[in-house]
């Protein structure tokens, strides 16, 4: 009964409320900016170019490979197969649309936890986020004690668990490991990063997200370019189903528009988190260059990008390349993925992807304990001594992850998901116009041929706001 009840209101949600709404927060942004993701796409890489570390805070690269840590799972892979399951090969389609919208969303509010951070007196490190924008922006804290609450329960605590239990099962299924070694091992192993906190958080994405990314988008290029004379024909499909203009071979089953566009949108939304507000939480922690709160802005829309155009798209170019989605038949997610890649380079492929599943989770963990730390320290107004018993817990749930069945857990995180996503929108609708004119601050001087810097006397309403800006 309470398990139907969880699953009615994550239809409500993620069926309905959300995907309309953060369809239509997209539209809206993306026309209100003049559809800045594709006018200054060229631009967001030259931020990532320009990086450099600082005393400060975080380098743009490092806060991008820590979001593209938690951003990048197995919705990239499981997600994918799910999509085209459920929706068919036009799903893609429309996940690709989602994606391309969602950048101006993460333009606006990872814009806006840069604009409302603050500056840690103890360690001298930014951190802001969601929260702290709408206790200094709205001047509602207890929308940003619910929003915390919210984040915290479902990244810092049930996602940790959920994807724990994503490697125990696929490292056991794939290389026969013990579960409870495994558990052992992945605590050990995130109690050596989190204990740094943010910082050590950072350098240990920077490292590994660009190896796993490149480790699988290598090995799909390969199946890729074994089926290369099937690519006109897959765009053609993922475009025609897209429309409602293809039957599936599989069955006979003809996808409508509907189920397409509902598939599509829901799992391109629940992999890049555009407006859920989760990767503004590290988007506050960057000293970016150039010095000003847009910048960063730029460099989490690439961050969107990444995540669906380009390893979503690998994901769907191994499924549909090699005609797996026409005899699924009981297989789903990752198990549709690796019959897949097994068809094309062999057996071998299973342990591989059981080794693209051990990264990314594990990437994916330590990046949602550093959102939920800044929702932590926000929650203590900056007493960090709370830190210690909240990572103890993280750790404790990253064992019980390892060796629990979590379905019911899951569903509840889907819930706590799409609420915070919810008063996320909320506040960044309210909060646009200040986002629209920081953004416009910063584009109005690549105009004028100048390095953007932000002086926040231009904008004397926000002063007593801005925390960390001098």
């Amino acid at each position: 009964m309470f398990s139907d009840i969880v699953a009615m209101i994550n239809g409500f949600l993620w069926g309905k409320l959300l995907m309309f709404l953060l369809v239509g927060v997209g539209v809206y942004f993306s026309i209100r900016l003049g559809f800045i993701q594709f006018r200054q796409f060229g631009h967001a890489f030259k931020i990532l170019r320009l990086s450099k570390s600082s005393d400060e805070g975080l380098s743009s690269a490092q806060v991008f490979f820590t979001s593209m840590a938690a951003r990048v799972g197995t919705g990239n892979m499981a997600g994918v197969a799910v999509a085209i399951v459920a929706g068919g090969p036009g799903a893609i389609f429309w996940m690709w649309i989602i994606a391309l919208l969602g950048m101006a969303t993460a333009m606006i509010e990872s814009t806006l936890a840069q604009v409302y951070k603050v500056k840690d007196k103890k360690t001298g490190e930014f951190r802001g986020g969601p929260a702290y924008y709408m206790e200094l922006g709205l001047g509602q804290r207890w929308m940003g004690i619910l929003f915390s609450i919210l984040l915290i329960v479902a990244f810092g605590l049930v996602f940790v668990a959920v994807q724990a239990n994503t490697i125990t099962d696929a490292l056991a299924t794939a290389l026969h490991w013990d579960e409870v070694a495994v558990g052992i091992v992945l605590v050990l192993s995130t109690a050596l990063i989190i204990v740094g906190g943010i910082k050590r958080v950072a350098v240990v994405a920077s490292t590994v997200v660009p190896f796993m990314a490149g480790l699988y988008l290598i090995l799909a290029l390969i199946v890729i370019m074994m089926n290369v004379g099937e690519l006109p024909a897959v765009v053609s499909l993922i475009v025609k189903s897209a429309f409602g203009l293809h039957e599936v071979a599989a069955g006979g089953l003809a996808y409508t528009v509907a189920q397409a566009m509902q598939s599509g949108v829901a799992r391109g939304l629940f992999s890049n988190e555009a407006g859920m507000g989760s990767a503004a939480n590290i988007a506050a922690s960057a000293a970016p260059n150039p010095n000003h709160p847009a910048s960063q802005g730029f460099v989490q829309m690439i961050g969107v990008f990444f995540d669906t155009i380009v390893i979503c798209t690998a994901t769907a170019g191994i499924i549909l390349m090699t005609g797996a989605h026409e005899n699924a038949g009981e297989l789903n997610g990752v198990g549709l993925l690796q019959q897949a890649l097994s068809s094309e380079v062999g057996d071998w492929s299973s342990s591989a992807i059981a080794l693209a599943i051990f990264l990314f989770c594990f990437t994916t963990i330590i990046a949602n304990y550093s959102y939920a730390e800044s929702n932590i320290l926000f929650l203590s107004s900056g007493n960090r001594s709370v830190l210690i018993p909240f990572r103890v817990v993280v750790l404790g749930m990253v064992m019980f992850g390892s060796v629990a069945k979590l379905q019911l857990v899951w569903d509840l995180a889907d819930v706590s998901m799409g609420l915070m996503a919810a008063v996320n929108l909320i506040a960044i609708l309210l909060l646009s116009g200040v986002a629209v004119r920081v953004i416009k601050d910063y584009t109005d001087q690549i105009q004028q041929g100048k390095l953007p810097k932000f002086n926040k006397s231009n904008f004397p309403d926000l002063k007593s706001k801005m925390k960390a800006w001098k």
